[in-house]
């Protein structure tokens, strides 16, 4: 198959084909997170990628409170447990071969990476 031509010069193009790819990081620990995102984001920009983000998502807080005591006898005392989920979003445009040496780092325990790839 032929290399397309520029229609005012005469010599190929190469064309490579590019992606939208948007990563989402998931994760309890905000500290964590952060360092991960900061690495992907490093990474990305010494390959000379477009990098959008990290985007802020709102967080999630899952509260439950229940009864301390088992029997309900007694006092009528509650414990309140709360758990936040932080999310951020990285858009980045490159080849798909490029972000697989860039999502090859060390990823922190208890961060959850999810990667779409969208053609562009």
């Amino acid at each position: 198959m032929a290399a397309p031509f520029k229609p005012d010069k005469g010599t190929p193009v190469d064309e490579v084909a590019s992606h939208r790819i948007r990563i989402t990081l998931t994760s309890r620990n905000l500290k964590s997170l952060e360092k991960v995102c900061t690495d992907l984001i490093n990474g990305a920009k010494q390959k000379s990628l477009d990098v959008v983000g990290p985007v802020r998502l709102p967080n999630k807080n899952l509260k439950i409170t229940t009864r301390k005591t088992p029997c309900g006898e007694g006092s009528k005392t509650w414990d309140r447990f709360e758990m936040k989920i932080h999310k951020r979003v990285i858009d980045l445009k490159s080849p798909s071969d490029t972000v697989k040496q860039i999502t090859s780092i060390s990823i922190e325990p208890g961060v959850e990476v999810e990667v779409t790839i969208a053609d562009s």
